[in-house]
C-alpha cells in the first residue's frame, strides 16, 4: 500500500472520541501527520486543525484528495449516515467507518429492529408509529415503565423512559408535535422497559471477521445515581466487573455474528466499529441499541487499554483481513470523568475560560480528552455541553476512579459540572 510506513492521516469530529482517536494514532509509527475537521483546542496540540465541519463531505473529500491522505478515520454518526464513506469509496480515497447502508442500524432504530427480529437477536418486544394519537392509545394498554425512542439520530438525547400516561405524554409531544430533534422523531418506537445492568461492547468488523473490544460501561443520565435527563454521556469505566467470559461467548455467538451476517444478507456489508449497547437480563444479554462507530465516551476508556498499533487494526478492517491479526489489550482499567457546562443537557452558556490544565501535565497516567473546547486570544475556553473528559488508568478501576478525580480537582471554569459517582458500581 502506497506510503505504508508514512501514512497521512485525517480524523473526523471535533470531540472526546476524536481527541482520544487523533492521541492513540499519534502513537503509532507508520503516522507522518495527522490532520482533524474541524478538531478543538486539545486536538490542536497533537494534529493540524482543518475547519472544515464534519458533515461537509464534498469539501472533506477535496482535502483528502489535494492533501494525498492516506487514511480517512471517522468520528461521529451524522457524516456516516449521510454517505461519507460511500462518497470517498467512489472517488477511491481510502476510509475507515460503515457505509450509508449499513450505518441505517444507527440512523433508523425502526430498521435496527426489523433487522433485530428478523434474524432473531434477542431485544426488547416493541412497537413502531407514525401517528401521536395512535401511540398514545397503544400505550394506554400497556404497563409502565415503557420506554419512546425516536427513530433517528438525536445525539443520545431522543431516549425516554416513561413511568406514568404524563410523562408519556410529553415525551410523543416533545418528539412527534414539537418535533424537537426534527425528522428524528416522525416515528417512534415504544418498548418494553428491561431491567439489569447496561454494557457497551464495541468490536471491530470487516464484514466477514468480528473482533469485541473489552468491556465498557457508559453513565447516560446527568445526576448522581442515573437521575434526570440523558446525555451525551456523563462518564465511563472500563472493564465491567459484572461481563465476564460467559457473558461474551453469548454476545459474540447471539447477537455479534447474526447482526454482521444479518446485514451481509441484507446486502448491507458493515465494515468499521459496530457498537452494541447491552443490558444484561435475567434471561441474557438483550440489545438496547447499535451504533455505527466509535462511543463516547466508551473510546476514551477503551483505547488507553489497547496494546496494538490502532492504524494495524484500522487497516486490517478495510482490507478484510481482521483475521490476521492479534489485537491486544492491557490487563488494566481506565474511567474517565466527564465536566460538562452547567445547565447541559438544556441551555449553557460558551466561552468560559478553563484553567488548570498546565497543573494535569505534571500527573502520570491521565490525560485531558477535550470534547466542547476552542482557542481563543492564546485561552482555552468553553465552546459546548460536554467540555472535557478527565481520562487516567491504573492497576483496578479503584485506583483510576481515585487519580481521575484528584485530576478533576486541579481543573476550574465558571459553573462547571460533573457526576460524582462514575464507576462506583463496578466498585461495589
Amino acid at each position: 500500500m502506497k506510503g505504508q510506513f508514512k501514512m497521512k492521516v485525517l480524523v473526523i469530529g471535533s470531540g472526546g472520541r476524536e481527541h482520544t482517536l487523533v492521541w492513540k494514532i499519534t502513537q503509532s509509527p507508520k503516522v507522518s501527520q495527522i490532520y482533524c475537521a474541524p478538531g478543538n483546542a486539545g486536538i490542536s496540540k497533537l494534529a493540524q486543525c482543518i475547519n472544515i465541519d464534519a458533515d461537509n463531505i464534498e469539501k472533506l473529500a477535496n482535502f483528502a484528495k489535494k492533501e494525498k491522505i492516506d487514511l480517512t478515520v471517522v468520528g461521529p454518526e451524522l457524516p456516516l449516515s449521510r454517505g461519507i464513506v460511500n462518497e470517498f469509496s467512489e472517488q477511491g480515497l481510502r476510509i475507515f467507518g460503515p457505509s450509508k447502508e449499513a450505518t441505517e442500524i444507527e440512523s433508523s432504530k425502526v430498521f435496527s429492529k426489523y433487522l433485530m427480529k428478523k434474524y432473531n437477536i434477542p431485544t426488547a418486544n416493541y412497537e413502531v408509529f407514525k401517528n401521536s394519537e395512535k401511540a398514545f392509545n397503544y400505550i394506554k394498554q400497556q404497563a409502565f415503565p415503557l420506554v419512546i425512542k425516536a427513530d433517528g439520530l438525536a445525539a443520545g438525547k431522543g431516549v425516554f423512559i416513561v413511568k406514568n400516561m404524563v410523562q408519556a405524554r410529553d415525551a410523543l409531544d416533545t418528539l412527534m408535535e414539537e418535533k424537537k430533534f426534527g425528522e428524528a422523531g416522525r416515528q417512534v418506537i415504544i418498548e418494553e422497559f428491561l431491567e439489569g445492568e447496561e454494557v457497551s461492547i464495541l468490536a471491530f468488523s470487516d464484514g466477514r471477521n468480528v473482533v469485541p473490544m473489552v468491556s465498557s460501561q457508559d453513565h447516560k443520565k446527568i445526576y448522581d445515581n442515573d437521575q434526570g435527563p440523558n446525555t451525551g454521556g456523563m462518564g465511563a469505566y472500563s472493564p465491567v466487573p459484572f461481563y465476564n467470559h460467559k457473558s461474551e461467548k453469548i454476545f459474540l455467538q447471539k447477537i455479534l455474528i447474526p447482526v454482521i451476517e444479518g446485514l451481509q444478507k441484507e446486502g448491507r456489508e458493515y465494515k468499521g466499529v459496530i457498537y452494541a449497547g447491552l443490558i444484561l437480563t435475567k434471561d441474557g444479554p438483550k440489545v438496547l441499541e447499535f451504533n455505527a462507530r466509535f462511543g463516547d465516551p466508551e473510546t476514551q476508556v477503551i483505547l488507553p487499554r489497547l496494546k496494538t498499533d490502532l492504524i494495524d487494526i484500522l487497516n486490517a478492517v478495510i482490507d478484510e483481513t481482521l483475521h490476521k491479526i492479534n489485537i491486544e489489550w492491557e490487563d488494566n482499567a481506565a474511567v474517565c470523568v466527564v465536566l460538562a457546562s452547567g445547565g447541559y443537557p438544556g441551555k449553557y452558556q460558551k466561552g468560559k475560560v478553563i484553567s488548570g490544565l498546565e497543573r494535569l501535565k505534571k500527573m502520570e497516567d491521565i490525560i485531558v480528552f477535550h470534547a466542547g473546547s476552542k482557542l481563543q486570544d492564546n485561552k482555552v475556553i468553553t465552546s459546548g455541553g460536554r467540555v472535557l473528559g478527565i481520562t487516567a488508568w491504573a492497576e483496578n478501576i479503584t485506583e483510576a476512579k481515585k487519580k481521575a478525580y484528584e485530576g478533576m480537582e486541579k481543573i476550574y471554569f465558571e459553573d462547571m459540572y460533573y457526576r460524582k459517582d462514575i464507576a462506583t458500581k463496578a466498585i461495589k
